[in-house]
């Protein structure tokens, strides 16, 4: 057994038995629902590894006037309305993070920003430090910015003391979604679908995402 299986364990049915009680969150921000298909993707992936996983939309900040012009946004919004929006009780709950956000000129969203920003009382006590994170993100072009949005995301992290799992090389299905190794993105086209094949690609980083908790969770220490 390599030095990484001693750490993350070899994804048999017995190691995932261990990941049951890992708790995830899946923050999401999406105006039009790609994102929200995406969180929806790395929670099957997530649960498939074990997690118990809470599944939540960042609040919207946007004026009524402005959904309303846009019929695809409004008919989200309308469609995710009974989705939990996220508080930071559920930052304090989980062992794990994954966002799925969109670009926003090369940066997140001034939702998710707002958000992040609200969490300094968490930080103060400590209550973010080693927080296994990872992040998703889309954009309307494959050089929109995606690479750039879930560095900055992860800026935020360091800060908070968390542990990035990014995706890396880890899995070739990586390569299908445009081979991000930051995490997942996607193009959209003019009908609002996901460009790439990019569902095989979230449910692996989700499951990663697990792994690594799992092993901060239960101690490195014990995986040697």
């Amino acid at each position: 057994m390599g030095f990484l299986d001693k750490i993350f364990g070899d994804g048999t049915k017995k190691e995932r038995t261990q990941m049951e009680n890992v708790k995830l969150a899946i923050i999401y921000y999406s105006s039009t629902g790609t994102n929200h298909q995406m969180a929806n993707w790395a929670a099957d992936g997530a649960k498939e590894a074990g997690a118990d996983v809470r599944v939540l939309k960042i609040p919207e900040l946007a004026p009524q006037s402005a959904i309303d012009a846009n019929p695809v946004w409004k008919a989200h919004s309308e469609a995710t309305k009974e989705i939990p929006t996220v508080s930071l009780g559920d930052l304090e709950w989980a062992d794990a993070i994954i966002f799925s956000i969109p670009t926003r000129f090369g940066n997140m969203p001034g939702q998710v920003k707002q958000f992040i920003d609200s969490t300094g009382g968490l930080w103060f006590q400590g209550k973010l430090a080693n927080k296994v994170v990872s992040a998703m993100t889309s954009a309307q072009n494959s050089h929109g910015g995606q690479e750039q949005t879930i560095l900055s995301l992860y800026t935020s992290m360091y800060h908070w003391g968390a542990i990035v799992a990014a995706p890396g090389y880890t899995d070739p299905v990586i390569f299908a979604s445009g081979g991000n190794p930051y995490g997942t993105s996607v193009t959209v086209d003019q009908s609002g679908k996901i460009v790439e094949d990019a569902e095989k690609s979230v449910r692996h980083q989700a499951a990663r995402t697990i792994q690594v908790a799992r092993a901060i969770k239960n101690g490195l220490t014990q995986n040697f």
